[in-house]
């Protein structure tokens, strides 16, 4: 069945959908079982910030709506001795533990590789890095203020919601649930229309680009760098036309240079 009915005059919002009913295994067959361009420039440009930072001084990232990719948290992984991967619905939750108990599927270990390379810092075995990811069963909005070093996000606030103030609202809490002078990572999709997964499902989407990405970050953050890819011709259409990709740090402290 549909996760919701077709949108009208009034946008769906994040509780309007069923979120434990996400369609793991299809979504991942779509977009994951094997490593595709726009992953590897996702990666490669997640990978300068990551080079950057000491490996395993942040003491606690998070994951902000983790889904069932497992990418992030390698990356998170160089860096953190800990990562939250915080995620709402139960499926989701059910293939990450999984993954983290039993060992990851063999399909991710290209998208490891590939991480190692531009990351070279990270431990050779996969499972040794995500040793350090702890799966979260609960809502984003909830997360305290301030707990974290470092925030990952993707494709989340825009695949989330129809409603573009309620895109704005998660970028905000995303923002907030880092440290002042805290690190922040984040890919969208572009453009991305309400959409489906598989046959049967269909899921919201709140279309934003370069530009508004840019207008809600940049009170939020002392430093942001966003650009953008073009859409993938190897993966599904889902009506987007490419993905937005974010960097950023929140303000320092007065008195503190970032």
């Amino acid at each position: 069945m549909p996760a919701f009915e077709a949108p009208g005059a009034v946008p769906i919002r994040n509780d309007d959908v069923d979120w434990d009913s996400w369609p793991v295994q299809d979504y991942l067959a779509e977009n994951y079982r094997e490593l595709h361009p726009c992953d590897a420039a996702v990666i490669a440009h997640h990978a300068e910030l990551y080079r950057e930072l000491v490996p395993r001084s942040i003491g606690r990232s998070v994951e902000f709506g983790a889904g069932p990719n497992l990418y992030p948290l390698m990356l998170a992984a160089s860096v953190s001795r800990r990562v939250d991967a915080v995620e709402a619905g139960a499926a989701n939750v059910a293939y990450l533990t999984g993954q983290l108990r039993l060992g990851p599927d063999a399909s991710w270990q290209p998208f490891y590789a590939l991480c190692r390379r531009h990351v070279p810092s990270l431990p050779a075995p996969l499972p040794e890095a995500l040793s350090r990811v702890r799966v979260v069963h609960g809502d984003v909005r909830a997360l305290p203020p301030g707990r974290y070093g470092l925030a990952s996000m993707h494709f989340v606030a825009e695949g989330a919601t129809e409603d573009f103030a309620e895109f704005t609202e998660f970028c905000r809490l995303f923002a907030r649930s880092v440290v002042p002078g805290g690190y922040l990572v984040a890919a969208f999709m572009e453009n991305m229309p309400t959409y489906r997964i598989g046959r049967a499902s269909r899921w919201p989407g709140c279309p934003v680009d370069a530009d508004a990405v840019r207008e809600v970050f940049t009170p939020l953050t002392g430093r942001l760098s966003v650009t953008r890819i073009n859409a993938d011709p190897t993966l599904p259409d889902y009506g987007d036309s490419g993905m937005v990709l974010m960097t950023g740090r929140t303000p320092s402290p007065p008195g503190r240079c970032g």
